[in-house]
């Protein structure tokens, strides 16, 4: 029942737009692809659904070798971050359209219609046109196309991206409850790790068309595999500077020592580069291990519920996570407080020691 690329590459001319990728979807998942713009996101759900073909390998659907197979010929749905819809048909009709493509009864349609209305809040815009709804549900409206159709497989292409802060948030919410409970494989493309987290399920990270990392969402945020994969599940960036471990110290560039915290006592002295996520540098004192950074402070970025803070110390920018509001004058001098217990470490080639 699994979705599987076996070796899956793509090329164009010399380019690799989807480097050797071998990878295992289970039917009932919802999977994350994370990565930039141009990380090979839309190119690898492409591979999947039968738009495009491999250059190399082979895609297999419930046991059966479908590379090359059409998109046409497959049980899957793609929904995009634009909103595709029939801008002549009534609401009802576009959800309805696979549906009657493949040809069932209209008491069929009106009732797997309904459901899938019910579920998105869109009943009582059935007999309306796109062009008379908001973002949100244009779409909606294209969500539920993707649902009635009972897909095997059901791919999201930054669905949310076009829509407004309070759209997207409500959306958030509603997508995973959708897919609950549906044997079908869920692939939902995303730019930003904080909806990785809050979807959970397995995520794959990307970068320049290679997947670094795949897992359940909270161990690849916890445990990545290298400095790449860190990278791409962090925003705001990942902190990173090159130091060196001496006995029970860990040393900065500056002459700047951090007592050596849980993750660092068990490795071997010597030249390390570490991760330091922002929200694990705050401005006020935390209850642990703990240490001192100081440094001038360069933008405040500050919201209803969060404050971060971009600093220099030494020539090097530094970025600042935390709850809360917590002013501080541009150009100003701050201590910041690092949770050495939460470093991680990465060797020279950019793997995680620890």
């Amino acid at each position: 029942m699994a979705l599987k690329l076996e070796h899956v590459a793509k090329r164009v001319g010399a380019d690799a737009h989807i480097h050797d990728t071998t990878l295992s979807l289970e039917p009932g998942s919802f999977n994350i692809l994370l990565g930039s713009t141009l990380a090979g996101k839309t190119s690898l759900m492409q591979l999947m659904a039968g738009i495009q073909a491999p250059s190399s390998g082979s895609v297999w659907f419930k046991g059966k070798n479908v590379t090359g197979v059409p998109v046409q010929k497959r049980n899957v749905s793609m929904v995009y971050q634009q909103f595709i819809n029939y801008p002549n048909y009534s609401v009802f009709d576009n959800i309805a359209s696979p549906l009657r493509v493949a040809g069932l009864s209209k008491s069929e349609i009106d009732a797997k219609v309904g459901r899938v209305a019910e579920l998105l809040r869109l009943t009582p815009m059935l007999r309306r046109r796109p062009n008379e709804l908001s973002g949100g549900q244009q779409q909606r409206t294209a969500i539920a196309r993707a649902l009635v159709k009972d897909s095997g497989v059901i791919l999201l292409d930054e669905p949310l991206a076009n829509l407004d802060y309070k759209l997207r948030e409500e959306l958030r919410d509603e997508l995973p409850k959708l897919f609950a409970g549906r044997d079908a494989i869920v692939v939902y493309a995303t730019t930003e790790p904080v909806e990785a987290l809050l979807f959970g399920g397995n995520t794959a990270t990307l970068h320049e068309g290679r997947v670094t990392q795949f897992g359940p969402t909270p161990e690849v945020y916890r445990r990545p595999m290298d400095l790449v994969t860190a990278r791409v599940f962090s925003d705001p960036p990942i902190n990173t500077a090159e130091i060196v471990k001496e006995g029970s110290e860990i040393v900065l560039p500056g002459d700047i020592r951090w007592p050596a915290g849980a993750a660092a006592r068990p490795i071997a002295d010597g030249k390390y580069t570490i991760g330091v996520r922002p929200h694990h540098i705050v401005p006020f004192a935390q209850h642990g291990a703990g240490a001192a950074l100081e440094g001038r402070v360069l933008v405040t970025e500050l919201s209803g519920s969060e404050s971060i803070i971009h600093f220099n110390r030494d020539g090097k920018t530094w970025v600042s996570q935390s709850h809360g509001i917590h002013p501080f004058d541009v150009g100003s001098l701050a201590t910041f407080h690092v949770d050495v217990d939460r470093i991680l470490f990465f060797g020279g080639q950019g793997e995680l020691i620890s």
